[in-house]
């Protein structure tokens, strides 16, 4: 079978631009004027004109404020995740906290469809060496698979576990981590797949960088925020360098996951899971910790642990 892209939309708001003095609490939001329904709404008309489904990683709040968002999804096809609740990075809660945030976005967006929600994404793809709980507390929480995993550097922290492909973990190895989809050049691991990566690099080079990664048997992951779409949302303060990074070439975002969506055949994490599951069924008796992986591991098959 030829391996598909998946795209994701990280469903949430303009205000949500993560570790700025100048974000607002979240006692704030429901004052603030909202775009992520038209936005999003938006987005889904786009991924309609190929019949494209995407998975879409809801921020609870706006599942809760916008149940119909939701809904509106699941009818036109889209897999249905999480996001969290309340928008914060993960290596910033105790695991405590991160329970409680993400079983409570799972209920309030199950309680939306009456669907099983899989998948979880980190706000800021957070997940670092600072949180060893991070998997186990999704399991606690009944998730089957995570998008979350950056490995590499970046702003917010990344995990260098040297592994670019799925892999499985967790008791049974019944979980499965999907890293953010990253291209190594000159050696270092360098994502084109989505926020201000895709807006910056020339679809040329974006077409190129998918087509590597597929041919390495690893699914190329896009995702997008529905504000990126949207050129005239409001600004929130920031520095230059952040501006530029949160910014930069909103024009040019529409374009692309058209061209995209043109050019690469999309499938949702779900069906990719249910593949992979197949592909690559867990070890007899396996019974590996749900821990965060360690650099070392970046020796074993990937694909083979997918």
């Amino acid at each position: 079978m030829t391996m598909r892209c998946v795209f994701t939309i990280d469903v949430e708001d303009w205000f949500h631009i993560l570790d700025l003095s100048s974000t607002p609490k979240i006692s704030e939001w429901d004052a603030l004027p909202s775009r992520v329904e038209g936005n999003f709404l938006r987005l889904l008309d786009i991924l309609s004109e190929t019949n494209t489904r995407a998975t879409c990683f809801f921020l609870g709040w706006v599942a809760d404020r916008f149940p119909g968002l939701v809904r509106e999804a699941v009818g036109r096809g889209h897999e249905i995740a999480s996001h969290g609740y309340s928008h914060r990075l993960a290596y910033g809660m105790t695991p405590a906290e991160f329970l409680e945030d993400v079983t409570r976005a799972k209920k309030v967006i199950e309680d939306a469809t009456g669907r099983q929600v899989l998948g979880y994404r980190a706000p800021g793809f957070s997940v670092t060496e600072d949180t060893p709980w991070f998997f186990e507390k999704l399991i606690e929480a009944g998730y089957r698979y995570d998008s979350s995993v950056f490995p590499g550097p970046r702003g917010h922290g990344g995990l260098r576990t040297g592994r670019c492909a799925p892999y499985r973990l967790g008791p049974a190895d019944e979980f499965v981590e999907f890293p953010v989809s990253v291209e190594r050049i000159a050696g270092r691991p360098v994502c084109f797949f989505g926020g201000g990566y895709l807006r910056i690099f020339p679809y040329a080079l974006v077409k190129a960088m998918t087509r590597r990664v597929l041919r390495q048997d690893r699914p190329a992951i896009f995702y997008v925020h529905p504000r990126e779409i949207d050129p005239s949302h409001p600004r929130l303060e920031m520095s230059w360098a952040r501006r530029i990074k949160s910014y930069i070439n909103l024009s040019s975002t529409e374009r692309k996951i058209r061209r995209l969506c043109a050019d690469f055949e999309m499938a949702p994490f779900e069906d990719i899971l249910a593949v992979e599951m197949q592909r690559h069924p867990a070890k007899a008796g396996s019974l590996r910790a749900a821990q965060i992986p360690a650099a070392d591991d970046a020796q074993e098959s990937e694909v083979a642990r997918v």
